[in-house]
């Protein structure tokens, strides 16, 4: 008889044995998301994108319980009934295609010219480099394939271009897999993620915002790159300043400029090791939530709900959900849709009317800070409205003798 059956007479079914071992968390973490996201519901692999945006909005309990349940937050607005705008246009899609073909046109000769100019200036000019294929069989195949063509590169010396290479990194005990735009072994054996995207670099800058969510997005592809690199020995640097590949002024010529990722890589890092306590956030939720779109809006909206959410205007360029949360916290009176900045200064005043009650003198602690300033800045504003209704009188006056 197995080991891990027993009966308990003849012709009894068999019974689980009671000395198993226990269920393992990563186990039980992946079987209680799969619960969240409904049991015929398909999960959404994490990307470098979504993986980007929940190093940028850390605090967002709601997010990182969707995300690593791999729940389709687009299909779970529209059943909400706030149908997502996130994303890319198909004119943005298509514009920024054609780019990356241009600037990975002839072997990429214009790409490695441009990373051995601004991070490997003193290196041999990349006139041979190798591209391998990393053609495989689905993504762990091809990040199999991946791994071992990085190996090899290494070992051969001289430059080599991976074009659109598959990384694999762990995120709440499951993989997700990345696919970065290019990835450059330089002749020392140094390993660069570049970045490739459509918006244009006016007299050598781009648009601030838009570079900080290239940076944290290439910062997903580092750590992915720095677990491949670890398990070689001896292990390539993965070097920490990325090349971001724009167009130039308003052609379509690319440009480029190194962006220093260590700050973002550090954040996305220290995001990633909280994602481990998703098993926190779901044990606090009611029995049978879940968050599958054939729900009855009703159950899908208290599920959803049961979850804390850490909105601010921000979201709204950054994840599907922003408008649901949006209504939910304008209609809770939160100062969270002020903005961060607004709410950060406001200290634990947490809605619109605790402010406006604290302002008139009617509650708060006056040692406050954010209470005293609140007081002071209600007397500036009736003292300058003083001073505007004895002036609008004294014109009046002169006017009508």
């Amino acid at each position: 008889m197995s080991e891990f059956l027993r009966s308990a007479s003849p012709g009894s079914p068999p019974q689980p044995n009671p000395t198993l071992p226990p269920q393992t968390r990563g186990t039980a973490l992946r079987h209680r998301l799969a619960e969240l996201r409904g049991p015929a519901v398909p999960a959404k692999a994490l990307d470098a994108r979504a993986l980007a945006a929940l190093a940028a909005y850390p605090g967002c309990w709601r997010r990182a319980i969707l995300d690593g349940a791999g729940v389709d937050k687009t299909a779970l607005a529209g059943a909400l009934g706030s149908p997502s705008a996130f994303g890319q246009s198909q004119f943005a899609l298509t514009r920024g295609n054609a780019f990356e073909a241009k600037v990975k046109a002839d072997g990429g000769a214009e790409l490695l010219r441009l990373v051995r100019t601004h991070l490997d200036p003193g290196a041999e000019p990349a006139e041979r480099a190798a591209v391998p294929d990393l053609s495989a069989i689905g993504p762990e195949g091809r990040t199999a394939r991946t791994a071992l063509a990085l190996r090899e590169a290494v070992e051969a010396g001289g430059w080599a271009l991976f074009d659109h290479p598959m990384l694999a990194l762990e995120v709440a005990g499951s993989p997700a897999f990345l696919e970065p735009d290019a990835v450059v072994v330089h002749p020392d054996g140094s390993w660069t993620v570049v970045e490739i995207k459509s918006f244009p670099m006016l007299d050598g800058s781009a648009d601030p915002a838009k570079v900080g969510a290239a940076a944290r997005q290439a910062a997903v592809y580092v750590l992915a790159l720095e677990q491949v690199a670890a398990r070689l020995a001896p292990a390539p640097r993965v070097r920490h300043d990325v090349l971001l590949v724009c167009p130039k002024d308003f052609a379509n010529l690319p440009t480029a400029a190194a962006v220093d990722v260590r700050k973002q890589r550090a954040v996305t890092a220290r995001q990633l090791a909280r994602l481990t306590r998703i098993q926190d956030i779901a044990d606090t939720l009611p029995e049978g939530t879940c968050f599958a779109p054939d729900l009855p809006a009703e159950q899908l909206t208290a599920a959803v709900d049961a979850v804390p959410a850490a909105y601010a205007p921000e979201c709204l360029s950054a994840c599907e959900l922003a408008f649901h949360c949006r209504q939910r916290s304008r209609a809770a009176d939160e100062v969270t849709a002020l903005g961060r900045a607004a709410r950060a200064e406001l200290g634990g005043l947490s809605t619109v009317e605790d402010v406006l009650s604290a302002a008139r003198g009617e509650s708060g602690d006056p040692a406050d800070p954010a209470v005293a300033a609140l007081r002071r800045a209600a007397a500036l504003r009736a003292e300058a409205l003083s001073a505007s209704t004895d002036a609008d009188a004294d014109a009046q006056g002169a006017l009508c003798p």
